[in-house]
């Protein structure tokens, strides 16, 4: 069983910048390919970024360029920085850990408790 834990939400000014991080706890790490999605009020989770336990990585469209997905292995944590935030990233953020890579959240089987965050005009 692995126990994800975000943090880093909050609120910023549209324009600004955010790093969230995602720790897990009690698996094996490294062997988890890791997910990022977002759920806005009103709206259905949506896929953010993933990144492969080979470090390939993918991104929505909305996010390209704005958004970097990392990991370090050592700590058990992966890292989400959002920069160039909108309003239109408002929304809980979680991450997700499982065997395979997808843009789907069915295809990952731990998920944290997510992270509030809020972009301001």
């Amino acid at each position: 069983q692995v126990h994800l834990v975000e943090s880093g939400g909050g609120l910023v000014q549209a324009g600004g910048s955010l790093r969230l991080s995602c720790t897990a706890s009690g698996g094996t790490f490294n062997m988890y390919h890791m997910g990022w999605f977002r759920q806005a009020p009103g709206k259905e989770r949506e896929f953010v970024a993933a990144l492969t336990t080979g470090a390939n990585t993918d991104y929505a469209d909305s996010v390209k360029g704005r958004f970097t997905i990392s990991r370090d292995n050592v700590k058990n944590t992966v890292y989400l920085q959002m920069n160039s935030l909108k309003p239109e990233d408002t929304a809980v953020y979680f991450c997700a850990a499982g065997p395979w890579t997808s843009r789907a959240s069915s295809a990952y089987k731990y998920w944290g408790q997510g992270t509030q965050v809020t972009v301001s005009s």
